[in-house]
Parts: structure tokens; sequence; C-alpha cells
């Protein structure tokens, strides 16, 4: 399987026990402040401390990062400006290679030509999934509706 666009992994490897914990305890610290801007001080390799401001937005962030590290999970991260191949869409996506060509020449994706190979900006999938989610979602509701109708 190829990697998205842009893959940090952890040194190459599954996070260690004591990185897991360490996820994990940070975590909770965050989590105890994610409502509000949240400070936190650490001290740099000259002993100094530095103040760091984590915003609602970035703590959420930050958390669901550390939710997974903590759980043993590979993280990759994608910036939104980065252009993929379609194999990287398609394993974002989790469907198949031609499936999603076929959701770009039905004109579902944003994509541009580079000479014979198609291209999508991250932020364009990113789009069509939250598009495709809110769809599922909103026939999930239907469908619980209509369940409930039968009770």
């Amino acid at each position: 399987m190829t990697m998205p666009a842009f893959a940090e992994p952890l040194g190459g490897r599954l996070p260690s026990d004591d990185e897991k914990a360490a996820a994990n305890q940070l975590r909770k610290i965050i989590a105890a402040h994610a409502a509000d801007d949240a400070k936190l001080r650490v001290i740099d390799e000259d002993k100094k401390p530095i103040d760091i401001t984590l915003t609602p937005a970035l703590s959420n962030l930050l958390m669901e990062v550390l939710r997974h590290v903590g759980s043993g999970d590979v993280v990759t991260l994608v910036p939104v400006g980065q252009m993929m191949s379609t194999q990287q869409a398609a394993d974002i996506l989790n469907v198949s290679r031609p499936f999603l060509i076929s959701l770009l020449d039905r004109g579902d994706i944003r994509h541009t030509k580079v000479g014979r190979h198609r291209r999508i900006k991250a932020e364009d999938l990113f789009a069509y999934k939250k598009r495709r989610d809110e769809g599922h979602n909103e026939a999930l509701s239907a469908l619980t509706e209509m369940d409930a109708e039968y009770l």
C-alpha cells in the first residue's frame, strides 16, 4: 500500500510502550484544559521555560493524534495543499483506484492532469469526503427515523 501524500512516521516504527504511555499522559493533561485556551509550560534544551498557548481547535487536533499514538497506531498527516496521486487519494477514501477514477471522470472531485497522470489537491479530496460523509449521515438519520415509526 502506498503512503498518503506526506507521511511522517514515528521514526519509521510503531510507538514504544513508553511513547504510548507519554502520549496518553499528555492527552489527559491537554484534555483537562481543552475547552479554553490551554497554557503549557515546557523546558527547552537550555533549561529555560517556554509558555505555549493551545487554542481549543489545536488542543483537539493534538488530542486526536495523541489518542492514536497512545493506542499504538501509526499516524499520517496530509497538508491540505498537498497534491496526491490517485492511489494516495483512493487510500484516504478507502476506495479502489478505479472507483476513484470514476469519481474524477464524473467531476465529483476536482483534479488536474500532469502529463497523463491525474493529481488531486488534498483540500479538494477532503471537501468531497466531507460531502460524502454528510450524505451518509443524512441517509442514516432518515433510516433511523423510518425505523422508529415501526417500533
